[in-house]
């Protein structure tokens, strides 16, 4: 069983590629505001919480299943391409993966846009699964993000 690999997902969203990517580089104030159900709070530990460096410790809400804390580092950012590349560097998840980076990058499309989230991790242990559970996170985040941004949710 291999300890080090890759998932990725593309979600086609409603809203438009501009909005979604302002709430997802919003994503510090915004999610705990709209999401309280998955994020208790999102506070900047190192720099402006947007440009590479900076570190954000995130406090999920409770019933999360895998972790309760985690803070992420920006690695790369690219406004007009609309992408964002953090990786884990404290917290929970890290008693799972050693190593746990993610890419978020958001395109135009017609009639919305294409969110795509991807990681590369490696397992603590050999009898780690898949970081399925987290895929799914995301891929919950972003329709919720989408009906947030088209005003279907308060």
């Amino acid at each position: 069983m291999a300890t080090t690999g890759k998932l990725e997902v593309d979600i086609e969203v409603k809203s438009q590629a501009d909005k979604f990517w302002g709430s997802i580089r919003d994503s510090t104030t915004l999610f705990p505001k709209a999401f309280p159900h998955d994020y208790k709070s999102i506070e900047v530990l190192e720099g402006d919480g947007k440009a590479v460096g900076s570190v954000r410790k995130f406090h999920y809400a409770e019933g999360s299943p895998l972790v309760k804390t985690s803070e992420e580092k920006i690695d790369f950012v690219d406004e007009a391409k609309k992408t964002v590349a953090y990786r884990v560097v404290a917290g929970d998840l890290l008693n799972y993966y050693k190593d746990f980076k993610a890419i978020i990058v958001v395109t135009p499309k017609e009639g919305g846009s294409c969110a795509k989230w991807s990681c590369e991790f490696e397992k603590a242990h050999e009898e780690i699964p898949d970081p399925n559970i987290i895929r799914d996170f995301a891929i919950k985040n972003f329709k919720e993000i989408d009906e947030y941004i088209l005003g279907l949710k308060e």
